[in-house]
């Protein structure tokens, strides 16, 4: 009978791959359940995404008026820093 000869077999720890950090999910600035209510009214459903995609304009459209109102030289906000000049 042939001896059968066990493999050395080398046990290589996994190094854990750096990746990106994942970005911060954006702070929700809507009440989701008086969005969805409007939106039923109007005669509409509500779909699992519309209320992140409200939400990510409604960041968008307060970064739009903030560097407006500095642009300008003010501190203060005001409505018609949030109106899209075309």
């Amino acid at each position: 009978m042939a001896s059968r000869k066990k493999k050395a077999t080398s046990r290589k720890k996994k190094t854990a791959t750096r990746r990106k950090p994942a970005p911060k999910p954006k702070e929700v600035l809507l009440v989701g359940s008086k969005v969805r209510n409007e939106i039923k009214d109007a005669g509409c459903n509500t779909g699992g995404d519309a209320i992140d995609g409200l939400n990510d304009w409604v960041h968008w459209l307060i970064q739009q008026g903030t560097a407006r109102a500095q642009a300008n030289g003010r501190k203060t906000v005001r409505a018609h820093d949030f109106i899209i000049m075309g």
